[in-house]
């Protein structure tokens, strides 16, 4: 299983349609400060279902919309849609690509799509349960994180443990 793309419309500093063609193994995404490279992050982390807008260095989930420039309109909309090659079954489902799709409107309405079906954002959790992908997996990890997890409680670093192992899907089933 591995990130095949990321396509962005109006999240956060990517206002037009912005597609981030991925390659299985190691990715870097380097560029000046300001360019957006944090923004692809939490994009990720976004369509994946986080729900803190403070994890997403937003005051509000709506800050997340592209809020417009001296010269560009405010977007009504941000959507995200993540696609993941699955030819190994990691995931389960009997597709072999898999697109999750998240769209926040400036009402506070959301949708999640996978593979252009709504879902409910459980379904999501659920299928990336144990695969270290989902919305609290160890997979996306920034600097903060990792100084919290050697700084923070004992309760935080079992809780990782945990989730690496495969045990959380069935502690939050519980």
């Amino acid at each position: 299983m591995y990130l095949t793309s990321l396509e962005m419309i109006g999240f956060k500093s990517f206002a037009s349609r912005t597609v981030i063609e991925l390659h299985p193994g190691v990715m870097a995404v380097v560029g000046p400060n300001g360019c957006g490279k944090t923004n692809i992050v939490d994009a990720v982390r976004w369509v994946l279902g986080e729900q803190r807008s403070g994890a997403l260095r937003a005051d509000r989930m709506e800050s997340v919309i592209f809020n417009g420039t001296p010269g560009r309109r405010p977007l009504g909309m941000a959507e995200v849609t993540l696609t993941i090659e699955n030819t190994r079954d990691i995931l389960p489902t009997p597709y072999t690509e898999v697109a999750i799709t998240r769209r926040l409107f400036r009402s506070g309405e959301s949708e999640y799509l996978i593979n252009r079906s709504p879902v409910r954002l459980r379904d999501i959790n659920d299928m990336f349960a144990d695969t270290g992908l989902g919305n609290n997996a160890y997979s996306i990890i920034e600097l903060s994180m990792v100084e919290g997890i050697i700084t923070g409680p004992s309760d935080m670093r079992r809780v990782l443990l945990e989730e690496a192992a495969g045990v959380a899907k069935y502690k939050a089933r519980r």
